[in-house]
């Protein structure tokens, strides 16, 4: 079975390139999510398409930890730090795993668990950001050491 979930979590290039190399998912569209009011303007952020044997409490500590997400900015409509559920069952269940990985981590999320409504693709020539262009200056500022995060969060679970 394949499965959904939205995720934004500051630049939609960097969400796109970690889910892009996290285990079991298996296709990551980048652009624009929105919810229900008041997060219906639209916000960067991926939709991950991923296998029902994918560790869904993993996946979202990696989306909690390659992005900064305890602290308000003047930027979060366009950045919003989100999950967006495609149905009700899968945001309770969201809720309880992103409480887990708080007690967890010790940290206090600002990350909304939203209600998923519409999604808008980024142009195609903004696909695959990282994988076109490793070596452009912001990938290796700001993605490079996010996929190292990735690394290091995942690989004890094989």
């Amino acid at each position: 079975m394949v499965l959904k979930i939205g995720l934004g979590g500051g630049c939609h290039w960097c969400t796109e390139a970690v889910m892009q190399t996290f285990p079991g998912v298996l296709h990551v569209n980048q652009g624009y999510i929105t919810a229900a009011p008041p997060h219906d303007t639209y916000s960067e952020a991926v939709v991950a398409t991923y296998d029902e044997q994918t560790n869904l409490e993993m996946l979202l500590e990696v989306h909690l930890e390659t992005h900064a997400l305890t602290v308000l900015h003047s930027r979060r409509g366009v950045y919003r730090s989100a999950i967006y559920c495609m149905d009700k069952t899968q945001i309770e269940h969201v809720r309880l795993l992103v409480s887990a990985i708080s007690r967890k981590r010790n940290k206090q999320y600002i990350t909304a668990i939203l209600p998923f409504h519409e999604f808008k693709p980024s142009r195609e020539s903004l696909q695959d950001y990282y994988k076109k262009r490793p070596d452009a200056p912001f990938c290796k500022r700001y993605i490079a050491p996010k996929l190292e995060q990735v690394r290091i969060l995942t690989k004890n679970q094989h």
